[in-house]
């Protein structure tokens, strides 16, 4: 059976040095005998036994993950609008109230700092951020919140639990009595210091739900009652690569832009006075093109894609981004940075051999079936 560690993990015996936090449902994830591994100074569960089920019963039915560990921040004040319209690149006006929005946070020079979800509510907005860039993203808002009414609040009260997969919104309103099948597409709904959103990492349809710590023990054990599997961390690494979702750290940083990882989509250039962080430099690179891209590419033969590998292609090399086993497909996909001509077949070097790829377009998996071309 293929290695099926996650893209970003790296043994204990390199980590171990690192401060470890934990989430209100480390003790339940301890009892359930989950791997507990480090991640982003974060105790989290990497798997309950084991990750090729854990996958499968998301794809096929119903999983819940921990995933307190983001970083969840409230603006509120009479300038968060203009906050967000300065440093948010997508178009912050489609986050209204009870609506989320994707998009990145860029640097002077287009580089993405984080790709986070912003939701639009009555008393401001609600930003979501990875946890490895939790100090950085924190203090980028609060260093531009100087200069407009707004109040800049990480929530370290709340836990994040996602419920995704073709059952998710059934078992979530069966495990609650909160109807929401109903809910829209990057909707969300707020109920008594909840804040249901149908949005997700897995390509799955389900929800994330934002609730009080010391509600997350009950919720999870009342999904657990209604037929939703736990799942950790590779699980969640193999689902979201199969969907065409990209990590933050390996398939896009500070050093590239959101047109050289295949997120130009996220950028709204109108209105052309709107004067966002990063928007010269996006708009030179623009103008002349990108020369590296991010594409996907698919194995011919055995072995595994793995971030950094080289790749050779028939207008240069690139480099591996991220890459696993596919549980859906039976063999391996990844991400690669490559010259922006390049198409068709490829060589992945794969422990000193060149193997045999083919370079497509994402997402490779919708609903469990092979979507790429």
């Amino acid at each position: 059976m293929p290695v099926l560690a996650p893209c970003w993990y790296q043994p204990a015996d390199e980590v171990m040095d690192m401060p470890e936090r934990r989430t209100a449902l480390y003790d339940l994830h301890v009892a359930a005998k989950a791997r507990m591994v480090p991640f982003a100074g974060w105790s989290m569960p990497l798997n309950y036994g084991s990750q090729i089920a854990e996958h499968h019963d998301v794809r096929r039915s119903a999983g819940m993950f921990d995933v307190s560990h983001m970083t969840i921040t409230d603006l509120t004040g009479t300038g968060a609008r203009e906050l967000l319209a300065r440093l948010f690149a997508n178009d912050v006006d489609k986050a209204a109230p009870g609506r989320a929005v994707y998009g990145v946070l860029l640097n002077a020079s287009g580089g993405v700092i984080d790709d986070v979800i912003v939701y639009g509510r009555d008393s401001g907005y609600r930003v979501v951020s990875n946890a490895a860039t939790c100090e950085k993203v924190l203090d980028w808002l609060r260093v531009h919140a100087g200069g407009f009414d707004v109040a800049v609040h990480e929530r370290r009260d709340l836990a994040l639990i996602a419920v995704q997969g073709p059952n998710a919104l059934t078992s979530f309103s069966a495990a609650t009595a909160m109807d929401v099948v109903d809910l829209g597409a990057f909707s969300a709904r707020e109920q008594n210091g909840w804040m249901v959103a149908r949005t997700g990492y897995t390509g799955e349809d389900g929800v994330e739900v934002a609730l009080p710590n010391d509600q997350a023990v009950a919720l999870w054990q009342r999904l657990s009652n209604a037929g939703v599997a736990p799942a950790g961390l590779a699980a969640r690494d193999t689902l979201r690569l199969e969907a065409g979702l990209l990590l933050y750290g390996q398939d896009m940083d500070e050093t590239t832009s959101p047109l050289e990882s295949n997120l130009g989509w996220t950028v709204a250039w109108d209105p052309a006075e709107r004067d966002f962080v990063g928007r010269e430099a996006l708009a030179r690179q623009r103008s002349r093109g990108p020369e590296r891209v991010l594409r996907g590419v698919v194995l011919a033969g055995r072995g595994v894609i793995r971030q950094g590998q080289r790749v050779e292609t028939n207008a240069g090399g690139g480099t591996v981004t991220s890459g696993i086993f596919s549980p859906t497909l039976g063999y391996s996909i990844g991400f690669a940075r490559l010259p922006r001509g390049a198409t068709g077949d490829c060589l992945i070097e794969i422990r000193r051999s060149d193997i045999p790829g083919r370079i497509v377009r994402p997402p490779f998996v919708r609903q469990g079936k092979q979507v790429f071309k």
